[in-house]
């Protein structure tokens, strides 16, 4: 893709994203879109799919601004094929994507496989920061907040790692598992709001180790929750197997 625009505003990095995706669905798989805006998918209610920040690599960075211009690229994934095909059916039917307010022409539309991860070993690096709840409890047990983001180096962050990875693959249909061997980096803390409010995390890499099918799900689809806001997500360029 190409744009003029010089900068993304802070709150329009990852926000438009999602109605974009949505609107896709919605113009190609209307059904399907529907579907998953209103009940998810699968018995845990999830919408699969995540997506990444607009990129712009020969773009000048600028203090404090979220550098755009010239060529880059934006990229959208999931582990469900009927999203993914209707995604690249609509974008190749259109010149240009609104991404809050900055329009960006369309150079392309270029299908990337996941990795096979044949060994049973991934490691994966995000992009955008990794969300994820507690428990919300102190030491104690008592709850204090229903709003208990963790970041990645608390101590309930690998728990609830593993159970959203359980959670997605049940979502899936698939029996096969993957769990968290450790995080091999951690990157500062950065807030972004997609919504109400601000979502904190942290960008990761983190090794996993599981079904082969089981990897590819996961890396198609982004670590942590929140990834059909932008969070998580897995770019083509850091996969490794």
């Amino acid at each position: 893709m190409v744009t003029s625009a010089t900068e993304l505003p802070w709150p329009s990095v990852l926000a438009p994203g999602r109605s974009l995706a949505y609107d896709l669905l919605s113009r190609v798989e209307r059904g399907l879109g529907q579907q998953i805006h209103e009940n998810g998918w699968g018995q845990h209610r999830m919408a699969p799919f995540g997506f990444g920040a607009p990129l712009f690599p020969g773009a000048p960075r600028a203090r404090g601004k979220y550098a755009a211009g010239g060529r880059g690229f934006v990229e959208f994934g999931s582990p469900v094929p009927e999203i993914v095909e209707a995604w690249a059916a609509g974008l190749r039917r259109r010149e240009l994507i609104d991404w809050g307010g900055v329009a960006f022409r369309i150079a392309r539309v270029v299908p990337v496989d996941p990795p096979d991860f044949s060994e049973g070993v991934a490691r994966m690096r995000t992009s955008t920061p990794v969300v994820m709840k507690g428990s919300g409890r102190d030491e104690g047990g008592e709850r204090t907040t229903r709003q208990a983001w963790l970041l990645p180096t608390d101590v309930e962050f690998p728990a609830y790692f593993d159970q959203n990875l359980r959670r997605k693959l049940e979502t899936l249909g698939l029996e096969a598992k993957v769990v968290l061997e450790g995080l091999t980096w951690v990157g500062a803390k950065r807030s972004f709001s997609v919504g109400k409010g601000l979502k904190p995390g942290a960008p990761v890499e983190a090794e996993l180790r599981g079904d082969p099918e089981a990897l590819q799900a996961i890396w198609s689809w982004g670590l942590g929750q929140a990834n059909s806001a932008g969070f998580g997500w897995v770019s083509a360029d850091s996969r490794a197997g």
